[in-house]
């Protein structure tokens, strides 16, 4: 089965939309199959006590300046679908609030995605079950009871999704990585399962691909040392191309794991064994 591969864009576009392009030209060009957005309304998702707090950024010096200087509105996004749709490539975005929810609908896109911070919010999982597009459900920093309650949400209005293994720190340690929770959490749900990294390289994600995993997601950039949270976690476009040529390579190699003796095989094996007694 092929690993469907998302480029997490998130907000590493810094509000510019032709940075936005650009990122979705190199996710395209290294093969990935989607790339994915976030999207907020911030007066809802952040207090105003919050907002108001002071920040430097390049868009003024509040938390409020640096949050909205962040967000693209519809004219961005309908930019984005169409620019999509030229280069052959899906989109969807995590919504972190049911306005948003609501926002992405309108672009009918073939996916959802809770973003982890959001899996605890039954409002939203309610709102994007409901819709019942394929849904990845990522699970960081949330505990088993806490997924638990949130896939009786998905089952319940007969929503397919799947489990999205992840550890919510940018970037994170190799040894955080526990991949073995993949089969965890697909021997413990009966569900499928794939992995969301936000490691620095490339190493992690390709033993994630060696698991089973039907889904892999990683955050994209056009250069680490640009401003942002997630860039230090995100990979460069030859590092993208990297993962996506090595993910392809371990999907070939894994095999069907009936043991067998290929032809090859036997050819060598009458060279090396002829001096051996007829079996």
């Amino acid at each position: 089965m092929k690993i469907f591969i998302i480029a997490e864009v998130g907000i590493n576009h810094n509000g510019d939309i032709e940075v936005c392009k650009k990122l979705i030209d190199e996710a395209a060009l290294a093969g990935c199959d989607a790339v994915k957005f976030q999207k907020r309304d911030v007066r809802l998702v952040y207090s105003e006590g919050f907002l108001s707090e002071p920040r430097e950024s390049p868009w003024g010096k509040t938390q409020l300046a640096q949050k909205e200087g962040l967000e693209f509105g519809s004219d961005q996004y309908e930019i984005i679908d169409d620019y999509c749709r030229k280069k052959n490539i899906d989109w969807f975005a995590s919504a972190w609030d049911l306005n948003s929810q609501n926002f992405l609908k309108d672009f009918g896109c073939k996916y959802n995605k809770i973003a982890s911070p959001m899996l605890v919010h039954k409002e939203l999982l309610e709102a994007v079950a409901s819709e019942k597009k394929h849904t990845f459900v990522s699970t960081g920093m949330s505990s088993i009871d806490q997924i638990a309650e949130a896939i009786k949400i998905f089952r319940s209005h007969e929503c397919s999704f799947e489990l999205m293994h992840c550890v919510s720190t940018y970037p994170m340690r190799e040894e955080d990585a526990n991949l073995r929770v993949i089969n965890s959490l697909r021997y413990q749900f009966n569900c499928d399962v794939c992995y969301s990294g936000h490691e620095s390289g490339l190493a992690v994600s390709c033993a994630a691909a060696a698991f089973g995993i039907t889904s892999l997601e990683r955050h994209i950039t056009l250069d680490r040392a640009m401003y942002g949270s997630d860039q230090s976690a995100s990979l460069e476009p030859l590092g993208l191309k990297q993962l996506v040529g090595a993910v392809r390579k371990i999907e070939k190699s894994l095999g069907d794991g009936v043991k067998r003796v290929t032809k090859e095989e036997s050819e060598v094996a009458k060279k090396l064994r002829e001096h051996l007694p007829e079996q």
